[in-house]
């Protein structure tokens, strides 16, 4: 009997963007990019993409920029790029609004069409556009799967750098609590793509713990064999901060144990991590808030 590994991990080569157009049919795919101060990347990430996947190939019918408060450029450069962008603060303002991540991702359901969506980052710098097509292979030629997460290599010894909080956080999380997830390459990584059907379903953590908690989610409600992944070749992006990683992997921590039966999504918001900076001049103690709020599904937002 083959494993979940052998059963539902592919390789973004198994499919031709011509297949995937002809399987296309009547289904609608929306690319989400969250940003936030990327106008370095952006740019070049929606332009490459509406190339290749909307004016060469009609594989993707929108490509959204989500903008979280940049204080750069951002948000014109996508839109001059080809990209309708949004202000993650002015899509339905009476819901309000909190920075993160994960918020972006839940404010988009409120903007986009498609009922298959395709997530990406906004701060790549080596990637191929075939990324979208080897997401959305899994969803348009398996109807029983409905999300999946990419995987890649990323430059550095072992392929690791910038997956520290995967290795350090994610991974011995997955192993205590959620072995279905173990085949799982890459856990957290930044290009999935989803079934809106499902996605629409989920409580969604506005900060970086929004993978993580899509990931738990599933498997619970859908079960393992819902999920697949795929190889996307190699991949390179900007890396976090050693203390702003400390800050992410709070929220994952915190996401994972609401989900082992801790608060609800609507109770505990924030939590103080003291982190202490070394300098020529002694420790700087520094008390930074961390964004632990979930959205509810936003089916339920009406």
């Amino acid at each position: 009997m083959l494993t979940w590994f052998e059963r539902n991990t592919h390789s973004a080569s198994e499919w031709t963007l011509e297949s995937l157009v002809a399987a296309k049919a009547e289904h609608r795919v929306s690319l989400v990019v969250p940003a936030r101060n990327e106008a370095a990347t952006v740019g070049h990430v929606v332009s490459r993409a509406r190339e290749a996947l909307m004016e060469t190939a009609a594989l993707v019918d929108e490509i959204v920029v989500i903008d979280s408060d940049s204080t750069d450029a951002t948000a014109r450069i996508a839109a001059e790029a080809g990209a309708d962008v949004f202000a993650a603060g002015e899509i339905r303002p009476e819901l309000g609004t909190y920075p993160g991540k994960g918020e972006a991702m839940w404010k988009s359901l409120f903007v986009t069409r498609g009922d298959l969506i395709v997530f990406m980052d906004a701060d790549l710098i080596e990637w191929d556009t075939h990324f979208v097509p080897g997401l959305l292979g899994p969803l348009l030629t398996r109807p029983e799967i409905e999300l999946v997460k990419g995987f890649y290599r990323r430059p550095g010894e072992h392929g690791l750098d910038g997956g520290r909080v995967t290795e350090l956080v994610a991974r011995p999380l997955i192993a205590m609590h959620y072995p279905q997830l173990a085949g799982l390459v890459q856990p957290l990584a930044g290009e999935w793509a989803v079934r809106r059907s499902l996605f629409e379903t989920l409580a969604v953590p506005v900060g970086y713990a929004v993978e993580i908690a899509a990931l738990i989610d599933t498997v619970t409600d859908r079960g393992v064999d819902a999920i697949a992944q795929v190889d996307l070749g190699r991949r390179g992006h900007r890396h976090q901060d050693l203390f702003d990683l400390g800050l992410m992997s709070t929220q994952l921590l915190a996401a994972v144990s609401r989900r082992q039966g801790g608060a609800g999504h609507g109770s505990v918001h924030e939590i103080a991590v003291e982190q202490f900076l070394p300098s020529e001049v002694g420790i700087a103690r520094v008390t930074r808030e961390v964004a632990t709020r979930e959205r509810p599904p936003a089916r339920e937002a009406g």
